[in-house]
């Protein structure tokens, strides 16, 4: 945990997501994964509404998730190849832990459902940085199965949508750095 605004201002500065294939034990514990997920709780919503939900996937039921998944990506895909099925295996089993993040709109609210969604995305936000505080490393990915209708059933039905896969475990290698914008790409003053 940070002790200060300053180890706090440092984290955020130097953040970087880890490689779910460069991901190795540990993962967290059941217990820390609820801690993870309490942490991540404390996001923007407006409404008081927790437009979402997480699915803990165990090591033990990566099988079942391959399996689903590429009944899914068959059904779309129907001359898939091997290389195409291999990799929906190495995608399901890399990193220790794994969740599932379903952004879960309630659709009777007055709340539009776009302040919901960007709800569910700052939870996943969250969970990152949680998952960073407790000592571990994290990826927030989505692709095509975050897209596919048959693998979101897995998890839930619609309205519900997979907001994100997100990998957890501890890093193999030093984090590596990406490119970023330049500010002046992304922060503008307001002419008006």
């Amino acid at each position: 945990m940070f002790n200060d605004l300053s180890s706090l201002a440092s984290y955020l500065a130097s953040r970087r997501s880890g490689r779910p294939r460069e991901m190795i034990a540990p993962g967290p514990s059941d217990t820390q994964i609820e801690k993870i997920v309490e942490m991540a709780m404390r996001t923007p919503d407006h409404g008081k509404l927790a437009p979402w939900r997480v699915v803990s996937v165990g090591k033990d039921q990566r099988d079942r998730l391959v399996e689903g998944m590429t009944a899914a990506y068959l059904k779309e895909t129907p001359g898939a190849g091997r290389l195409e099925l291999e990799a929906l295996d190495k995608i399901s089993n890399e990193a220790p832990t794994l969740l599932i993040v379903l952004s879960t709109p309630d659709q009777s609210s007055k709340i539009p459902l776009w302040e919901q969604e960007l709800s569910c995305g700052a939870f996943c936000m969250n969970l990152i940085h949680a998952v960073h505080a407790t000592g571990f490393v994290g990826s927030w990915i989505t692709g095509w199965p975050a897209f596919n209708d048959d693998v979101r059933d897995l998890f839930g039905k619609t309205p519900q949508k997979i907001a994100g896969f997100i990998f957890i475990g501890t890093a193999s290698a030093e984090l590596k750095e990406r490119p970023r914008p330049e500010l002046s790409q992304i922060l503008s003053k307001w002419d008006g």
